[in-house]
């Protein structure tokens, strides 16, 4: 749209009574579609574009440590977290060996990318959002307006993440985490009962590919009586996915895109915050955008206001969980933590804090 200088709003917006820009989102994962259908709750027209379909399996740790009460509440998110499992109580084993477990300062919650993403695609439809399945945007020069919410770091080194619902298994907390040789592996329940089974590992020689792909890279990760204990289940093969993953960002991407979800950050996934981090990023976009679409803001302004304000509610956390990372994979970091956790010393809600 083409503006004269005297229709011009000071930070580049457009005169007051236009209609609203339309707005496009690339990737319908929680991001995406969290943000909107909080646009379309403001009468926002959105459009989002997914590769996939719904419902579908995700690599995730399928639990959400550390939301707070005003993303929850500002993106309308109660009715689909309603039968969410709460999480309080975690353990730590490292390779086999329990530590003493210790309970998380607020609750976390287990729900599947299966239906979480599903119903986030029907409200979103039901809101009046336009839905493209199926769908990839080419790459090229991004036109104003295009949030992107899909897509990983392209930098290295990438891991392998590996994930199933098993059923008919015992946990001994809400939430447990194996320690291996370069791997770890969370466990947390879901809304339907299922076990989440969840870890990412160092590529490894050797083919094959569904369950008895994670059941040998267990073993080889020197979990195997993780690795028996998940036999003696019932493991969901439909369930099963496997991915490439970073291990993580230090700091938000550049303000050349709007970016939103693994497109902004990740975090590795040890902290369980990835899915918060997501939805805490869509919440802080909807208030650019809705200026953006109703002309009182540049698009330039509402990328910069997007990136600077994720960069402040994200660097701290980002730089801690990529310092404390590596010792959860090598042995010596992982004696390190098996020693202080044994004698009381690790300061789990100081670090918890940080992390989230």
């Amino acid at each position: 749209m083409l503006r004269n200088g005297a229709g011009r709003q000071p930070d580049g917006g457009d005169p007051p009574g236009m209609s609203a820009r339309p707005i496009e989102v690339v990737g319908g994962g929680v991001a995406g579609l969290a943000l909107g259908l909080a646009l379309r709750r403001a009468n926002i027209p959105v459009t989002v574009y997914e590769a996939g379909d719904f419902p579908r399996h995700r690599v995730c740790g399928e639990f959400i440590s550390g939301l707070d009460d005003r993303t929850r509440d500002a993106l309308g998110l109660a009715p689909f977290l309603a039968d969410a499992v709460p999480h309080r109580s975690v353990t730590y084993a490292v390779r086999g060996r329990g530590l003493p477990p210790f309970e998380l300062p607020t609750a976390a919650w287990g729900i599947s990318r299966h239906t979480l993403d599903a119903r986030l695609a029907r409200a979103f439809e039901a809101a009046g959002g336009i839905l493209r399945r199926r769908t990839r945007v080419p790459e090229g020069p991004a036109p104003d307006g295009r949030v992107f919410a899909a897509g990983r770091s392209r930098q290295g080194p990438f891991w392998v993440g590996l994930k199933v619902h098993a059923r008919g298994l015992a946990l001994g907390t809400d939430f447990e985490v194996h320690l291996g040789d370069r791997a770890y592996v969370g466990l947390s329940r879901v809304e339907d009962g299922a076990v989440n089974v969840c870890g990412l590992f160092a590529p490894r020689p050797g083919g094959g590919g569904g369950v008895p792909l994670l059941l040998a890279t267990l073993r080889a990760a020197g979990l195997g009586n993780l690795a028996e204990r998940l036999e003696a289940s019932d493991l969901d093969a439909a369930s099963f996915c496997t991915c490439a993953a970073p291990l993580g960002d230090r700091r938000v991407g550049p303000a050349d895109r709007l970016r939103l979800g693994d497109a902004c950050a990740t975090i590795p996934p040890f902290t369980g915050n990835g899915l918060a981090m997501a939805l805490q990023g869509a919440e802080s976009a909807v208030e650019p955008l809705r200026a953006y679409a109703e002309g009182r803001a540049s698009w330039a302004a509402a990328r910069r206001a997007v990136a600077g304000g994720q960069e402040r509610r994200f660097r701290r956390r980002l730089l801690f969980a990529s310092l404390l990372h590596p010792f959860l994979l090598g042995r010596g970091g992982q004696a390190l933590l098996s020693g202080l956790a044994r004698a009381r010393l690790l300061p789990f809600r100081a670090l918890y804090g940080v992390l989230h």
